[in-house]
């Protein structure tokens, strides 16, 4: 059994990782089929200077479906043993299936401006 974390925002995965309204997590059984869904309230701010990390990983999430971030907190979810791949979007549950099903992987892709500011674009968006 695995579980896997989306930041989330209105139903899709949120692309700003740190400013998310919350984060879905899905149990996977070793057949890789959702048996449970539950949510974890996002601290607000930053995801790299929050503790969002330690607590996914204390609730024993080992993989992050995230549309992008910075490196920050892509090392601090590393450090927590937190699998991390970005260039995910869409729907929760549908990018949690396709990645089940193997359909996806991560882009590479980080966020590489940071800006403490709601107005924070990325050059990729």
């Amino acid at each position: 059994m695995k579980k896997i974390a989306l930041p989330t925002r209105n139903g899709v995965v949120d692309d700003h990782f740190g400013h998310c309204e919350f984060y879905t997590i899905f149990t996977v059984d070793e057949e890789n089929r959702i048996t449970r869904t539950q949510v974890l309230p996002s601290p607000q701010g930053c995801g790299c200077k929050s503790d969002i990390a330690s607590k996914l990983q204390a609730d024993g999430v080992t993989v992050m479906l995230a549309g992008n971030m910075g490196a920050g907190a892509l090392a601090k979810l590393s450090a927590c043993g937190i699998t991390v791949v970005r260039g995910c979007q869409g729907s929760v549950m549908q990018v949690a299936e396709d990645y089940l099903a193997g359909k996806i992987q991560d882009s590479g892709v980080e966020c590489a401006h940071h800006h403490e500011g709601e107005d924070h674009q990325c050059a990729h968006h």
